[in-house]
């Protein structure tokens, strides 16, 4: 089924309502990803708003088989390191109502993406994938990864509240408004730490739906366990001692509240 520009519900009594959809924008990073592209891009879903492709200066064409396979997608060139960096610039550019952000290197798939903006549209204002939930799973994950996720992840409920059964994972999606809230410095992989963390801080209503976790199609990842889970862990604590972060202005009381909002920007 395709969605175009709003999606119908059926209420008890049987009535047809018209609901708006918001602009998707999917944010990717890619650092010499080329060859991933090549699968990853076809399978994107073609009701997006727009994808928007932020390069680390590759050197195997990944910019030229975007322009291919995807012609009308928005190539970011940062020339600063890192994929907190890569995400931040992306999460700028982008235009929609709603941000996505997933990796480039396959092992994500691109059907779940309606899940989160479902999510989303149900209420929550910041949704994470989850590879340990019901209908979930991962064949990526070495045991240190995997011991090491668990740590985090006790450690960020203790902290900071809360009920995220995956911290370490970067399929994200929250309406752009929230941006600033979410906000941050940070150039590594802790990113998808401190997105989850300042989610929490901010008072936003955070909700996981399941992911599945492939392996990476080409290449070799650039995440390192020991050194950037010693990464996670300082941000976490950073982001403990650091001031409460006021809760988003934009946040709606209710999912009434929510849908309201937006059917009103919609037709504006």
């Amino acid at each position: 089924m395709k969605i175009s520009g709003a999606s119908q519900a059926v209420s008890s009594l049987g009535v047809t309502a018209v609901l708006p959809v918001p602009r998707v924008s999917l944010v990717i990073p890619t650092l010499n990803e080329a060859e991933n592209l090549r699968w990853l891009l076809p399978r994107l879903p073609t009701w997006a708003h727009e994808i928007v492709i932020v390069d680390g200066c590759s050197t195997d064409g990944t910019p030229d088989v975007v322009r291919q396979l995807c012609p009308d997608a928005r190539v970011v060139v940062e020339k600063r390191r890192g994929k907190g960096t890569a995400l931040m610039r992306g999460f700028e550019a982008a235009t929609g109502d709603v941000v996505v952000m997933l990796d480039a290197d396959g092992s994500m798939d691109p059907e779940e993406i309606i899940l989160f903006v479902a999510a989303l549209m149900s209420g929550a204002d910041f949704v994470k994938g989850s590879r340990f939930i019901q209908g979930a799973g991962t064949v990526d994950m070495t045991l240190i990864r995997m011991l090491g996720n668990r740590a985090l992840t006790v450690a960020v409920r203790l902290l900071y509240g809360g009920s995220f059964s995956d911290l370490c994972y970067g399929y994200i999606g929250f309406w752009k408004r929230h941006f600033p809230v979410l906000a941050s410095d940070c150039t590594g992989f802790e990113v998808e730490t401190i997105l989850n963390v300042r989610a929490l801080k901010s008072k936003l209503r955070v909700a996981e739906v399941p992911s599945f976790e492939s392996v990476r199609r080409h290449g070799v990842s650039n995440l390192r366990a020991l050194p950037d889970g010693w990464r996670v862990l300082k941000a976490i604590v950073r982001e403990r001692i650091l001031p409460s972060l006021r809760p988003s202005r934009t946040a709606p009381a209710s999912v009434a509240a929510e849908r309201s909002a937006f059917e009103g920007s919609s037709t504006s």
